[in-house]
C-alpha cells in the first residue's frame, strides 16, 4: 500500500467516523437511537465486569491446582532413592 493509498484510507475512514459521531449528536433520529443503544452498552459493560471476575476466580483455581500437583510430583526426603539426611552420594 503506497503512502497515499493509506493517506487516503484514514481520510475516508476519519471522514466516515466524524459524520456517523455527527448524526449521534446532532440528529433527532441519532439521539434517539443513542438513547436506545445506552441501557445495551451498560448491560454489556456489566457483563464484560462479571466476565473478568469469573476468569480471576479461574485463573486462582486453576494455581491452586497447579500448586497441588506439583507438590505431589516433587520428592520428598523419604521418596528418594538416596535420602539427603542419611547419605549425600550413592558410593
Amino acid at each position: 500500500m503506497t503512502e497515499n493509498s493509506r493517506a487516503a484510507a484514514a481520510t475516508i475512514t476519519g471522514a466516515m467516523l466524524g459524520a456517523f459521531a455527527g448524526y449521534l449528536l446532532f440528529t433527532e433520529r441519532g439521539r434517539a437511537l443513542r438513547r436506545q443503544l445506552e441501557p445495551a452498552l451498560e448491560d454489556y459493560a456489566r457483563e464484560l465486569s462479571g466476565f473478568r471476575v469469573t476468569l480471576g476466580k479461574a485463573a486462582g483455581v486453576a494455581s491452586e491446582g497447579w500448586k497441588l500437583l506439583n507438590e505431589a510430583i516433587e520428592p520428598t526426603d523419604s521418596d528418594a532413592r538416596y535420602p539427603i539426611r542419611h547419605q549425600h552420594a550413592p558410593f
